[in-house]
């Protein structure tokens, strides 16, 4: 054999254990369908998303059977720590080097606009739950990012007119000092106002204090009728305890939260949260499929209730798993255009539509926490007041100023 001959064979040789190589890299990516729950799991919003968002996103891939299009579905979990530069480099790892399809929650709204920024660079699908700025539908909006959940512009609308309109025509705020409590905040000043009240104050507190004893000072020395919390997690149950201990209520102020979870009701009890007014997306016992949904979710999480923002990964993943088996591949663009399409059908939605904003039009409920005496069983926590359309509970499409919604 001559040396062309020798080198002939030697680099077809190569070729062909590199094809090999690359196909079985190839063949082993293409067999599994990463999604990874991007969030907070030591902190503040560990409670109501955590741990139980990953629960929730693997109880939608078992309702796939834990796989699709012949590719098993996988979950892998971070926490951000609620640092918007640990979400970032995070998401970029995990869709760079990691075979990340799509990410879900987000948990703080600053960490979640990091996320949809690398989303949106590397053309992936972000599935937002925690995060509630309204700002993710408006000038933040992508088109392949979608919001499952309540938001700012929901969240005010529902309570503070409530509020307003039964006689809390004067407000003071305790807000988070980020993203998120100024766009709560300033989203509730809006509704305040045109219900015909006002707000003469506002504080604003880092994110995860433990002595609101100052901010509620001010609160309580402003005279308003309506201390606003435009806060949560932690936060807003540091605030509603220690507003008990200044006897914020029984000096005959009224405490609003804007953004108060289930969870919170349960670490602070019914003697705490008695009578306030929440707004919620989802509740586990509205209805004999939340319950048996929840009953699931009870079996995986020891017996902990879940909150909206659980349930809102839940409905994401599934939906995102539900428009890939319809497309028939997992491509973004292809998938991101489907969920679109498709409506939203889960333990909680039927025919839910999905605006071209990425705005989730969940029907949206406001309840008020029972008497001690008014609960019947465990984690019987709500009574609902008013229920209302997602078209008439979130923000116009035409006033959310996205760049990708003509006119």
């Amino acid at each position: 054999m001559n040396t062309r001959v020798i080198k002939r064979h030697f680099y077809a040789t190569a070729a062909l254990l590199l094809a090999a190589q690359f196909g079985a890299g190839h063949l082993q990516a293409a067999e599994t369908i990463k999604i990874g729950v991007l969030n907070d799991q030591s902190g503040v919003f560990a409670d109501n998303g955590g741990v139980g968002s990953v629960v929730a996103a693997r109880l939608a891939a078992e309702d796939f059977g834990g796989e699709l299009l012949g590719q098993k579905i996988e979950i892998v979990t971070a926490d951000h720590q609620n640092k918007a530069d640990i979400a970032s480099s995070t998401a970029r790892k995990w869709f760079d080097t990691e075979g990340v399809d799509m990410i879900a929650d987000g948990a703080a709204s600053s960490a979640g606009f990091a996320i949809l920024e690398v989303a949106r660079q590397k053309n992936k699908i972000f599935v937002i739950s925690g995060p509630g700025s309204s700002d993710f539908t408006g000038k933040a909006c992508s088109a392949t990012s979608f919001h499952f959940n309540y938001d700012t512009y929901a969240l005010s609308k529902l309570t503070s007119e409530a509020v307003t309109k039964g006689g809390g025509s004067i407000w003071y705020f305790i807000s988070a000092d980020y993203a998120f409590g100024q766009a709560l905040q300033r989203d509730a000043t809006k509704f305040i106002e045109a219900a015909g009240g006002k707000v003469i104050g506002s504080a604003a507190h880092p994110l995860g204090s433990t002595d609101m004893a100052s901010f509620l000072l001010q609160a309580q020395g402003s005279k308003a009728k309506v201390v606003g919390l435009a806060t949560s997690g932690a936060d807003v149950q540091t605030a509603i305890k220690q507003a008990g201990e200044f006897g914020i209520v029984e000096s005959g102020q009224k405490l609003a939260g804007l953004l108060v979870f289930i969870t919170d009701v349960n670490a602070l009890g019914l003697k705490a949260t008695q009578g306030l007014q929440i707004t919620t997306s989802f509740y586990w016992d509205l209805n004999e499929q939340t319950r048996a949904w929840s009953k699931r979710y009870f079996a995986a999480m020891k017996d902990k209730v879940p909150s909206m923002v659980q349930a809102g990964v839940y409905s994401g993943v599934h939906h995102y798993l539900a428009a890939v088996k319809a497309a028939g591949t997992k491509d973004p663009t292809v998938v991101a255009q489907k969920m679109h399409e498709m409506k939203v059908n889960d333990m909680y939605n039927k025919d839910v539509t999905i605006r071209p904003d990425g705005r989730v039009l969940h029907t949206m409920y406001l309840v008020q926490v029972k008497k001690p005496d008014e609960s019947k069983y465990k984690f019987d926590y709500y009574k609902v007041v008013t229920t209302s359309p997602g078209e008439q509970a979130f923000r116009p499409m035409s006033e959310g100023n996205c760049p990708l919604v003509k006119g």
